[in-house]
């Protein structure tokens, strides 16, 4: 392909279509969702009897896809509607006078092995399994109505839903993206399946079967206990045909969110650690030191207890593939890296840590609301406005982005439009750096990232070359200068022992801060770039190596709310030690394999 061009957006997008977001006040529409993703005004929930505020992006995004919560589309449609039949239920009438209360209540039956709905709501005189494929289908048609087929390209649409298993409340949630207009009829739930495996056969038998495609991306490993990527067993140990099919949708990982950074943690987990990595403390949702689930998955992840896996995060995801690939010859956790929203306010891309008005509709509409220390659902100060995914893609339509998805040359960061591409190979020039003509010179004899390398004959390895430019800002605004590239490798010795390194290839920290205003201050990097040779290099070793690269400090929107506020105002949280003052805005490349 050629060179392609970087496009930003969204992938996990609620509004008021998803149970939660409906009974926390939030009535943005799905068409409203795709209006602010092209760059128009929408109103959110202030507080509890306070005005509404008005939110816009600064830049509109390339491509979006709204991801309701399919668990739940029938009963939020019928509670909300007057003329339901189930309107005036006293189920209905509950949940509308308590929100949060009904969302545990509704919730609950994520958890549990046998779902079941409300049966004074579904029943005879309401048919929520059509009434929910009706949602559905309003779902699948905003994303066509939104879709921008002229030659000016504005907006790419994709339908999605979001499949919602906590079993054990542990997190097990998916978002489905689909890449045309052909799309099943029923969006899959956690009441039809209550097991992953489930959904992979419903994708493959009903869209994969029929004219449609379509990936899955699993989200928040760190709060899954480590359940989320467990391998799918048969009697002889792994199922090696349903892990074959996991693989085929699977090819994405969500790696930033509102909910915090799924990268790494500065806890030995399994054994996949490494030397102390700073940069692993950014936006940890769950603070350390965590329970060690010692290879039996545990539960309570989606409110902040229980045990804690290496496969929580991406390098122990990643560091399982290459054992998987060892005792069954698949790969199975051969994924790209994207970041998204996850916003439940129906506004796909609002990422500015300047502008966060918090992800949850009323119960944060005011900064001494969002500042608060979060219970049991995630919201308050732990919580950050997410983050982007982007591509490098031939052009903006569904075929393009699409097809980037599912070859993984993709990124995520936590928000800002940093620009990072990674190449591997065996003949890569040492001067790509130099020149313009990099990426064209690179994709002729090298692998893009999330790709795999193959063999090779130099003994001091294949060279990788990675750039990364800064985000240039907003409108009338100055992007935040880039600090240090790096790439981070995994692989398992001869005795089966892991190793994780990270490895400083451009830039460094050049003591750059900000003042007491949030103002910046020192140097940094419009461009880094470097061509880099593993130092630990060793022929025929299945290997993983991703790209990350970090920007100067910046003030995070918690502190910059902080301070905003008059001192008889400010939370106690605003002086407790809960998050970092300061953080780290980065980007995370896709991985490349070495076999």
């Amino acid at each position: 392909m050629p060179d392609g061009q970087l496009l930003w957006g969204d992938l996990h997008v609620h509004t008021a279509a998803s149970f939660d977001a409906f009974l926390e006040g939030v009535r943005t529409t799905p068409d409203q969702a795709y209006a602010f993703a092209r760059g128009e005004a929408v109103d959110v929930p202030g507080a509890e009897g306070q005005p509404p505020l008005t939110v816009q992006l600064d830049r509109p995004l390339d491509f979006a896809a709204v991801t309701d919560h399919a668990e739940y589309f029938a009963e939020t449609r019928g509670c909300s509607d007057p003329t339901s039949p189930m309107y005036d239920t006293a189920t209905c009438s509950g949940f509308r006078a308590d929100g949060s209360g009904a969302i545990n209540t509704l919730g609950y039956q994520f958890s549990v092995d046998d779902p079941q709905r409300q049966s004074e709501l579904c029943g005879a005189e309401y048919d929520c399994d059509a009434a929910a494929d009706a949602v559905w289908a309003e779902l699948v048609a905003a994303a066509e109505a939104a879709y921008d087929r002229t030659e000016s390209c504005e907006l790419t649409t994709f339908a999605g839903y979001e499949w919602s298993g906590t079993t054990g409340v542990a997190n097990l949630h998916r978002n489905v993206i689909f890449a045309g207009e052909t799309v099943p009829l029923h969006a899959h739930s956690y009441f039809d399946d209550p097991d992953p495996a489930g959904l992979w056969r419903a994708l493959d038998r009903d869209c994969r079967g029929q004219d449609c495609d379509v990936v899955v991306i699993p989200h928040n490993s760190n709060q899954s206990n480590g359940t989320l990527f467990v391998p799918p067993m048969g009697l002889d140990g792994v199922d090696v045909e349903l892990a074959t099919l996991r693989s085929e949708l699977e090819v994405l990982f969500e790696v930033y969110q509102h909910k915090g950074s799924s990268e790494c943690v500065n806890q030995d987990l399994g054994g996949v650690l490494g030397a102390p990595d700073e940069a692993c403390r950014f936006e940890n949702l769950r603070p350390t030191p965590l329970d060690d689930c010692g290879g039996q998955p545990g539960g309570g992840g989606m409110i902040g207890t229980g045990c804690a896996a290496g496969t929580d995060y991406l390098r122990g995801v990643l560091m399982q593939g290459l054992q998987l690939q060892e005792s069954t010859g698949l790969n199975a956790h051969r994924m790209g890296v994207i970041a998204s929203t996850d916003t439940h306010l129906g506004t796909p891309g609002l990422v500015a840590e300047d502008a966060y008005v918090g992800h949850t509709g009323a119960p944060e509409g005011t900064p001494e609301l969002r500042l608060e220390d979060p219970g049991l659902r995630p919201r308050g100060i732990r919580t950050s406005p997410g983050g982007l995914v982007g591509v490098w893609a031939e052009s903006n339509d569904r075929e393009a982005v699409f097809a980037a998805l599912q070859r993984r040359e993709t990124i995520g960061t936590s928000g800002p439009r940093i620009g990072l591409r990674l190449f591997a190979g065996w003949d890569l020039p040492s001067d790509l750096c130099d020149g313009s003509d990099g990426v064209a010179r690179a994709r002729a004899v090298g692998t893009a990232m999330g790709g795999t390398l193959g063999e090779g004959t130099d003994p001091a390895g294949p060279v990788f070359w990675v750039a990364a430019d800064a985000d240039p800002g907003a409108p009338g605004e100055l992007g935040t200068p880039l600090q240090t590239l790096q790439i981070i490798s995994g692989w398992y010795d001869d005795l089966g022992i892991p190793h994780v390194n990270v490895h400083d290839v451009a830039g460094g920290d050049t003591g750059a801060s900000v003042d007491a205003s949030c103002a910046p201050t020192g140097d940094g990097a419009d461009r880094l770039c470097a061509t880099w040779r593993d130092p630990d290099w060793e022929a025929g070793r299945a290997a993983w190596y991703y790209a990350r690269v970090l920007e100067n400090p910046s003030c995070r929107w918690s502190t910059r709310q902080c301070d905003a506020l008059p001192p008889d105002l400010r939370p106690a949280v605003c002086d407790a030690d809960l998050v970092q003052r300061t953080i780290a805005e980065r980007a995370w490349s896709s991985p490349i394999w070495t076999r």
